[in-house]
């Protein structure tokens, strides 16, 4: 097997040569309880020059993230299916903490567990087995889309008004905090307002990649959007469904 693939039963004494850590590399948190896999992804991720803290549980892992020193990590990789706090919870306390983004480690790809780990606050997902430089991929995405917006201006429609200079949303003058792939995903909609997106233009949009048809990672988004956004969330005024076909920003 070859050292790439990350999810290997054992790793190989001399793989545990040290690798450096580069700076700039984003700071990684890992949780997962399977010592195999744990040890496997950090072997990875230390390889591509990430500073990494990887524990067994969410408990750990949400202490971390409680401590001073927390503010350097970047970006938290979580197990769905963890002992003591699932996986499901870890995304939804740190969602409730902050925008960190956050993707999820799923074994089966189940339609339940990937919407249930959407709807709680995860960025992206991925199933296992993985390799590393597919993983490392996603990570880069997911922190592209916390980046800047190419527009530097700001918008008003009917009292939401999106800074993208700023990369803050507002409404009726209260802010509301967005996670990077919300942000995005609003940011995307709201360049062509009326314009119907089809979702696999927003995978390649706001997450870079097709993954295959998977329209979860954009429905859920917008789901929580809506939420956050809409007045009415099952009528909603911002982010419209145009059935058969996709989303739209408005007409207001």
């Amino acid at each position: 097997m070859p050292p790439d693939r990350i999810f290997s039963l054992w790793i190989t004494p001399e793989l545990h040569k040290p690798s450096p850590i580069i700076v700039g590399m984003p700071h990684v948190l890992l949780i997962e309880d399977d010592t195999s896999v744990r040890d496997g992804m950090e072997l990875v991720l230390r390889r591509h020059g990430h500073e990494v803290d990887a524990v067994a549980s969410g408990e750990a892992g949400l202490e971390l993230l409680s401590r001073p020193r927390a503010g350097g990590i970047e970006i938290a990789v979580v197990d769905l299916m963890l002992p003591g706090i699932d996986g499901f919870e870890v995304c939804r306390r740190i969602r409730g903490r902050g925008q960190l983004p956050i993707i999820m480690l799923t074994s089966r790809g189940d339609d339940l567990d990937v919407v249930s780990g959407l709807e709680a606050g995860a960025d992206d997902y991925v199933i296992k087995p993985i390799t590393g430089r597919v993983l490392e991929a996603r990570i880069r995405a997911a922190l592209r889309r916390s980046g800047p917006a190419t527009r530097q201006d700001s918008d008003d429609f009917a009292g939401l008004v999106i800074d993208r200079a700023g990369l803050t949303v507002t409404k009726r003058g209260t802010r509301i905090p967005l996670p990077p792939t919300e942000l995005r995903l609003l940011l995307e909609l709201s360049a062509a307002p009326g314009r119907v997106f089809s979702r696999e233009q927003l995978l390649e949009l706001v997450w870079e990649h097709d993954f295959l048809g998977d329209s979860r990672l954009v429905d859920a988004a917008v789901g929580r959007l809506r939420a956050k956004l809409e007045d009415l969330p099952a009528k909603p005024r911002y982010i419209q469904t145009v059935r058969g076909f996709g989303y739209r920003f408005g007409p207001l």
